[in-house]
């Protein structure tokens, strides 16, 4: 299903032209083509001929590919029908999806509504990744192998002071109190974006780091709920820096607390993969019909696939999962992603033995 994403999200159009209709199980199929045919009718009104019957395309179309169902299957139903203006080519997909489609909706828009069906196809386990020291915050997520920054926060907490006496009592008390509140104004920001994360029961863990006792104090206090409190992994992590390169480097120093995840197995393959490359010792295959002939030989252990929609690609996936190759994507967040892609044309294996 990632690939029909993919091709729906590269769709769009000048007009209001692209059918979307998510279709729950239970709904009578004869309510929703009364629907559309209603709404077939109102589209006479539209002015402009060619978005006239763009539409009337489109809900014609999804009318008929509905008509022959008499049950919508266990999980719903999808359709997305519609006409690209610029090649006048028409498509239309019915399908039903892996999970169950929990909304009835329906739209003719300048581009598909995929946005029900992206949930379906996230990687099911999530890691929080949290940053803190003083005056600085980073909250992001481990997804799969991506690491996404959802937010950098900044607080004003000055540092050393050369008052003394009560003066340096009340700065040192003002000063606690800006430090505080930062830590409460991150926390916040924390249980905003990782607890529905935990209440779709997709949270499985979270890291804390940072340069110095922030994280502690972060984690010794109640500044964030208590819920996710429990799902911080320990020890906390010691770290130089905060943003993207500072959860990466958190990731990476976590290793043991994220055996099997996706991020670390795929920096682990490149890893062996510039080793093998570096000794020259024949464990690397890349091109498409090499990589081809040692699948079918048994002899590819993993391969390191770009992930672009390449249709050579996809065609060596697919043949990858005949075989049981183990496969990694990589898209643009991995820092070696562009080196896959330039490198090898975006696919490149590990053998278990030279041919």
């Amino acid at each position: 299903m990632k690939v029909l994403l993919r091709e729906l999200k590269k769709w769009s159009a000048p007009a209001t032209v692209l059918l979307s209709l998510y279709i729950p199980p239970g709904r009578p199929v004869s309510d929703v083509v009364n629907m559309l045919r209603q709404e077939a009718s109102i589209s006479q009104n539209i002015k402009l001929k060619r978005t006239r019957d763009a539409v009337e395309s489109a809900i014609t179309t999804a009318i008929d590919r509905l008509v022959p169902i008499t049950k919508v299957p266990e999980n719903g139903l999808v359709l997305f029908c519609g006409q690209n203006f610029d090649t006048d080519e028409f498509k239309c997909y019915m399908f039903s999806p892996p999970e169950k489609v929990t909304i009835y909706f329906y739209r003719t828009d300048k581009q598909f509504h995929t946005e029900f069906l992206e949930d379906m196809v996230e990687v099911s386990e999530v890691y929080g990744l949290l940053i803190v020291e003083r005056d600085q915050g980073t909250i992001g997520v481990l997804r799969g192998s991506r690491i996404e920054v959802l937010e950098e926060m900044e607080g004003y907490v000055p540092g050393k002071h050369m008052m003394g006496g009560q003066s340096q009592r009340r700065i040192d008390r003002i000063i606690e109190e800006l430090y505080h509140e930062f830590l409460k104004s991150f926390g916040e920001k924390v249980n905003s974006y990782l607890l529905p994360i935990l209440e779709s029961g997709r949270l499985k863990g979270i890291l804390l780091g940072g340069p110095g006792y922030a994280k502690k104090e972060f984690y010794d206090s109640d500044y964030i709920d208590y819920r996710l409190k429990k799902l911080v992994l320990l020890p906390l992590v010691d770290l130089g820096y905060q943003g993207e390169v500072g959860l990466r480097e958190m990731v990476m120093k976590s290793k043991d607390l994220l055996r099997n995840q996706k991020y670390v197995e795929v920096e682990d393959l490149i890893e062996e993969l510039k080793f093998h490359l570096a000794k020259d010792d024949g464990l690397v295959v890349y091109g498409k019909d090499e990589i081809s002939k040692a699948m079918q030989m048994g002899a590819v252990d993993s391969l390191l696939i770009f992930d672009d929609g390449n249709v050579e690609n996809e065609k060596i996936m697919q043949e990858a999962e005949r075989y049981g190759t183990k496969v990694y994507l990589v898209g643009e967040e991995i820092p070696e992603a562009e080196w896959v892609r330039k490198t090898f044309n975006g696919a490149v294996g590990k053998l278990r033995f030279k041919i």
